[in-house]
């Protein structure tokens, strides 16, 4: 089977199979040793073998193993691939030092000059060959404002769990500017097509083209940066022994291609989400005329060209989110047969990874058979890679009968847009994964497609982890493991610290409830209403009802707070003061629901405006207390995604276009949408100066819709906060809060006294 082949070259050697690169060095590996534990790497021995001595009834060839032992005085990891090599070494780092990588934090474990040898053999095996990372979208969501050792961090991490295949995705605007300017498009054509620096995903998949708000072109400054930050991205990723999914073509053009290539086969694919013509209905290039299959030839030329032959797999998204210009089965099936043609043009051994969410978006049009005519256009069943986007959830594989037979993915969904609600689906990951792969011969893989990484980052490593246990995960044992290696030894945590995170594990964690299928929001982070804005349910818009008793989380904060008291340390720990802020944000938010319907019921049984003002203003002053507590912790600031943004416009002459993409995409999305709110963000500065502004509006309204002893004219007053959402867009790089970065201390003890109910 071709697609095991590439696995054993490309994530064993991390070369493609019709590469003449050398034989796979473990140096890599050594470097992510030196950088994880302190420049100790030369403790290490690091050594690949084909195969262990005992495999499991799961473990044929293709899928990974790894011994970690101790031999003439160093530490050696033996495994089959560079990625199961990275596996076994966090193994060590994990058992022997009670050490981890993560996402938002920096170890604070003290590593001794001599590494201490296992006290026993460690070993571990996969169950899956391929373990695959992330989201189309989160390259707009989480990465956009990524410098290089942002990524760095990332890769790190994603190794030493044992992920070998990831999307690869920056910089491809370089790649698509170059193919058009050999075709004879002018370059201020092909700029007036790409949208803005947090927009580009979708601008990809053709749901938009072109910028707005004023902003101006992309910066060929950002496209040529972000293709320089790619290249070390793609080269880090070869070096861990993950296999890069690189972009091919779709086929979404400039409309100048029109004049140019006046008799191409070019249509306008539908609208998408309510933006006006002029972001959307992007021209299609259809795959079936000659010229498509030399724009996607020269898109994987110029890849090999620059990152050498590194992998032989790439992702090309025709219809995210909008349907075919054609219901036709033999239309359908001569669109992927021809965009598969144009991919092996250039790379003969290229396989093709879709995401399934259309399957899913589309459910009304794709049918059975639509979905195995547009799968069966590639000859052979291994020229494609499937994702079952949206698996914990949503699983597609069942209704297309596993993709059609082609190989695919069993991968956790969890987080649109970036939201960040306690949130997870732990019994569907643990056990449906397992349930599948022994129900389905043609599934190969897990991997993590969140939208955004903003959170819950124990749903991810357990689901990573899961593609080494052949039975679902204990669930209660893993999450006592975890909480002991992310705050140090387990005989100094305080047992409050434990039995909180059993309550989470039980039950923010563990939802049950189809009609609750993701992470959701807080009611104050959505357009203030009269009614509507509770127990919303279902992934879009994100839901606000709450999957667990709210008494449950006031409890979890309790034993986090008595924690502190306890061992005061605790604080200084960043692991701890990011995960308690966190607890904080989600007690806050849940408390705010109360406070939301005091001030309704005030307005619609009480004629005095003086009551109406007072509940209002309490509701406006409990927002500035979650500020202060958010602002405590730079991980949870608006400052520091609007930072990390300006130093992008400083580097690429764009100020004003980074600091309008910053602020929308979090906000209005694109100002012309149905995306308002959609990537909400409980961070300190957006929920004084943007989520307070709008509630603001809103009391005063009703305050004077009491005075004035008239109803309230609801879209009188949206209209006023559309105005006040815009207007926020071009306000730059203003800081946004007045607070200065208190002690959590401190503000918890204000915020206690002034709301004693909501906390003890």
């Amino acid at each position: 089977m071709r697609l095991l082949q590439v696995f054993i070259s490309a994530a064993a050697l991390g070369v493609a199979v019709n590469s003449t690169a050398p034989a796979a060095t473990v140096a890599g590996i050594h470097a992510l040793a030196s950088r994880l534990l302190g420049n100790r790497d030369d403790q290490f021995e690091f050594h690949l073998a084909e195969k262990h001595e005992k495999w499991s009834r799961y473990n044929v060839p293709a899928n990974d193993n790894y011994t970690v032992t101790s031999s003439g005085g160093k530490i050696r990891v033996e495994g089959t691939t560079l990625s199961a090599l990275a596996r076994g070494l966090r193994h060590y780092a994990n058992e022997a030092l009670r050490l981890d990588e993560y996402w938002f934090i920096n170890s604070t474990v003290k590593v001794p000059e001599r590494l201490p040898k296992p006290k026993a053999a460690l070993s571990g095996a996969s169950t899956v060959p391929w373990r695959y990372n992330l989201n189309t979208v989160t390259f707009g969501y989480t990465f956009v404002w990524y410098s290089w050792s942002d990524w760095e961090k990332l890769l790190d991490w994603a190794a030493l769990r044992g992920v070998n295949i990831q999307l690869a995705w920056v910089g491809y605007e370089k790649i698509y500017l170059d193919s058009f300017l050999k075709l004879g498009l002018k370059e201020d054509d092909i700029l007036k097509f790409f949208s803005g620096a947090a927009f580009q995903p979708w601008n990809r998949f053709g749901n938009v083209h072109g910028t707005w708000g004023g902003e101006g072109l992309l910066s060929r400054e950002w496209i040529d940066q972000q293709f320089a930050l790619q290249k070390k991205i793609v080269a880090r990723m070869v070096e861990l022994g993950i296999t890069p999914v690189l972009p091919g073509f779709p086929g979404f053009v400039p409309d100048a291609l029109r004049h140019l290539r006046p008799k191409a086969d070019i249509v306008q694919a539908p609208a998408w989400s309510g933006f006006p013509d002029n972001n959307t209905r992007t021209a299609f290039l259809n795959p079936t005329d000659v010229l498509y299959a030399e724009l996607q030839k020269s898109f994987i030329e110029v890849q090999i060209k620059e990152f050498g032959n590194v992998t032989n797999i790439y992702t090309v998204d025709q219809f995210n989110e909008i349907d075919p210009g054609s219901d036709s089965i033999k239309a359908l099936a001569n669109i992927s047969s021809q965009t598969y043609n144009g991919i092996t043009a250039a790379n003969p051994a290229a396989i093709w990874l879709m995401q399934g969410w259309l399957f899913y978006s589309g459910n009304s049009f794709w049918t059975r058979e639509r979905v195995e005519a547009y799968l069966g256009g590639p000859p052979h069943k291994d020229d494609m890679l499937l994702l079952d986007l949206y698996s914990e959830s949503q699983p597609q594989w069942q209704r297309t009968n596993s993709y059609a037979g082609r190989p695919w993915i069993w991968c956790e969904l969890h987080d649109f847009g970036g939201n960040q609600a306690f949130y997870g689906a732990i019994s569907n990951v643990t056990e449906n994964s397992v349930a599948a792969l022994a129900e389905s011969d043609t599934l190969v893989g897990y991997g993590l497609t969140p939208e955004g990484y903003e959170g819950n980052e124990v749903v991810y490593d357990l689901m990573l982890d899961q593609a080494w246990e052949e039975l679902p995960i204990d669930t209660k044992k893993y999450f006592h493991k975890w909480t002991s290696l992310r705050y140090g030894a387990e005989e100094s945590i305080p047992e409050e610290v434990f039995r909180a995170w059993e309550l989470l594990r039980d039950n923010a964690y563990d939802v049950k409830d189809a009609a609750i299928p993701a992470v959701g929001v807080s009611i104050y982070q959505i357009m203030p209403s009269l009614n509507g804005l509770t127990n919303r349910t279902g992934h879009y818009p994100s839901p606000t009802a709450l999957p667990y008793d709210p008494m449950i989380m006031k409890e979890v904060w309790r034993l986090f707070y008595n924690a502190t008291l306890k061992a005061s340390r605790l604080l200084a720990m960043p692991s701890f003061h990011l995960d308690f802020v966190d607890v904080t944000r989600q007690l806050m938010g849940n408390a705010y629901i109360d406070l939301y319907h005091d001030l309704i019921h005030t307005f619609k049984t009480s004629e005095n405006a003086t009551l109406v003002q007072e509940r209002g203003s309490n509701m406006l002053s409990f927002l500035k207390g979650l500020d202060a507590v958010l602002n405590t912790d730079e991980n949870f600031t608006f400052e520091k995604w609007l930072n990390d943004a300006k130093a992008w416009g400083e580097t690429t002459g764009a100020l004003d276009a980074m600091a309008f993409n910053a602020r929308s995409q979090v906000t209005v999305w694109g100002i012309q949408s149905e995306l308002d709110d959609y990537a909400a963000k409980a961070w300190s500065g957006l929920v004084k100066s943007y989520y307070g502004k709008r509630w603001q509006i809103f009391v005063d309204a009703l305050v004077d819709a009491k005075k004035q002893k008239a109803d309230l004219d609801e879209a009188a007053v949206q209209n006023r906060i559309r105005d006040f959402e815009v207007s926020w867009q071009y306000r730059g790089y203003r800081q946004e809060t007045c607070e200065t970065r208190g002690d959590i201390q401190t503000v918890i003890k204000k915020l206690t006294k002034r709301w004693p109910t909501v906390f003890l």
